[in-house]
């Protein structure tokens, strides 16, 4: 079912952890299959120069999330932007079509990461990742936001 790159991935998972200090949180889950990921970013220049996750979830979480990381570290955040639920399936020489959402939740997590890091040095584009739909749990406009009910 999952490649060998997924296996490894899942197995050895890169740049996992929390970052106590990072200039951007992204925080998303998934409806589908109860999926949560964590990312955290260090920016410096408008270039990621760190970044990890924290994921709760299956095998292909997992290593989306490993593989994401990988792809993203010394990019830029405009060429980290640009990356692919694709491009992460792809990297890991391709996802089973009923785990795909799982590179959707990795980039998705990089997109709210990026918009909180803009948000917190007053960039006009970090408005990236909201939406006109409250947040089920809380009313929250911001897709991505830490609801503390989601924290439990």
């Amino acid at each position: 079912m999952y490649t060998e790159k997924v296996i490894e991935h899942f197995n050895n998972p890169r740049n996992v952890g929390k970052m106590e200090d990072a200039d951007g949180v992204g925080e998303v889950g998934s409806a589908q299959c109860g999926d949560m990921m964590c990312l955290y970013i260090k920016v410096r220049d408008d270039r990621i120069v760190d970044i990890s996750y924290e994921t709760f979830g299956c095998a292909a979480a997992i290593a989306s999330s490993s593989m994401l990381t990988e792809l993203v570290k010394g990019k830029t955040l405009e060429e980290a932007l640009v990356i692919s639920k694709q491009d992460v399936s792809e990297a890991l020489d391709g996802l089973p079509e009923p785990k795909m959402h799982c590179s959707n939740m990795a980039t998705d997590a990089l997109e709210a990461a990026i918009a909180n890091y803009r948000e917190r040095v007053g960039n006009d584009e970090g408005n990236l990742g909201k939406s006109t739909d409250p947040c089920k749990n809380c009313g929250g406009q911001d897709v991505h936001h830490e609801c503390a009910s989601r924290r439990e």
